[in-house]
């Protein structure tokens, strides 16, 4: 059996927009990607909050870089590595750019190349914020500049991938974030996320 390691946020856990809630199996994308592959598990690996190396004083224990080489090393021999992050780092409490979560990003990479080629590395970069995630009805942890620091993720993250020789796919080409939070993908968004995936995994011959 191939065993693929998903590592990423809320939207790889699959939080229903809205709620604290996550959504059932079979609805998540890591789920749907697990289904579609034949002897194939997806370790599903995704925390509400986490970022890639930024440390949130409201949400401890959040960053990557600290846990990747645990999860790595206990998971065992993979097959391949999904990881999805940036979307938290674009919090206004990080005043961060899309260069300086590239470089985050990258670190988590220098991490997963430890145990596995780069070849068998997909980077995600996350779907774009809603253009009004920032109101007090949906998340104002984040604001104006951070909706264009996500859209700034895809093309820094396009070239990191390039430079580590690893492959990379935009969830902002498939999905978007739900109309309800403006953050986080509906059903229909997990599954085309997915599709995908798979089509991507496939390629690598996962």
């Amino acid at each position: 059996m191939k065993n693929i390691l998903a590592f990423g946020d809320s939207n790889t856990w699959g939080l229903i927009p809205g709620t604290k809630e996550r959504y059932l199996w079979g609805d998540r994308w890591t789920s749907l990607v697990e289904e579609s592959l034949s002897d194939t598990r997806v370790i599903e690996e995704g925390l509400c909050g986490r970022t890639t190396v930024f440390e949130d004083e409201l949400r401890p224990l959040r960053r990557a870089i600290d846990v990747l080489p645990m999860v790595l090393e206990s998971k065992g021999e993979l097959d391949a590595v999904i990881i999805m992050l940036g979307t938290n780092d674009c919090k206004t409490l990080f005043h961060s750019s899309p260069y300086t979560i590239g470089k985050g990003m990258e670190r988590c990479l220098d991490e997963i190349e430890k145990v596995i080629p780069s070849e068998k590395v997909l980077v995600v970069s996350p779907i774009h914020l809603g253009d009004n995630v920032w109101e007090a009805d949906k998340d104002p942890e984040f604001d104006v500049r951070s909706v264009e620091t996500s859209k700034g993720l895809k093309d820094v993250y396009r070239n990191i991938s390039a430079r580590h020789k690893t492959r990379f796919l935009a969830a902002s080409d498939y999905a978007e974030p739900s109309h309800i939070d403006e953050e986080h993908m509906d059903k229909e968004g997990h599954r085309r996320l997915a599709d995908a995936i798979v089509e991507k995994l496939e390629e690598m011959a996962i």
